[in-house]
């Protein structure tokens, strides 16, 4: 599979020189704000190597968004893994710096993900996750036109027990009429 652009981004395979930004961008309280935890330098990297063997092994995930030759985080998509009840489904995610907040970016490239996913991958469904907490993804997956149940509503597994971040939000979207 090869690159995907936007009309300011491209969304492309890993490179090394993504690592220490995407370090950086992993230890930011602010970025990570709805996760348990900011990574270590060490989880950094071990990410950074199962998203890009994801990546080449399938030909499709989180792709590497580029701004203007400049890496800015990720946007794709990926196989729902963990023991919630839409295991196996396809999510569309997103993780930007914070200095690329703000601009619709995120929007932007998730909207060429659902593309690829609904026109390469001819998927009937793409689901996106967030701790209800999160505002700001919420806003871009309503931007996306994805819609959310309360039925769907559900405690994340791999967040600790009692944790504000553990109640999630699903919303899901459909693929156009073919």
């Amino acid at each position: 599979m090869g690159d995907i652009r936007t009309e300011r981004l491209l969304l492309r395979h890993w490179r090394e020189s993504d690592r220490e930004p995407w370090a950086a961008m992993n230890a930011d309280p602010e970025v990570m704000e709805f996760f348990p935890a900011t990574l270590t330098r060490e989880q950094a990297d071990a990410s950074f190597d199962r998203i890009s063997a994801a990546l080449d092994e399938r030909g499709w995930g989180l792709w590497a968004v580029d701004l203007d030759g400049e890496f800015v985080g990720f946007t794709g998509l990926a196989p729902v893994t963990v023991e919630v009840p839409f295991r196996g489904a396809t999510e569309v995610g997103w993780r930007l710096a914070r200095h690329a907040w703000g601009r619709g970016l995120a929007t932007e490239a998730a909207r060429a993900s659902l593309a690829f996913a609904f026109g390469e991958l001819g998927l009937d469904e793409v689901v996106s996750m967030t701790a209800v907490l999160n505002e700001r993804s919420q806003r871009v997956m309503q931007r996306l036109g994805m819609g959310t149940s309360s039925d769907d509503d559900f405690e994340h597994p791999s967040v600790p027990v009692g944790s504000p971040l553990r109640p999630h939000v699903l919303y899901r979207l459909s693929a156009p009429a073919r």
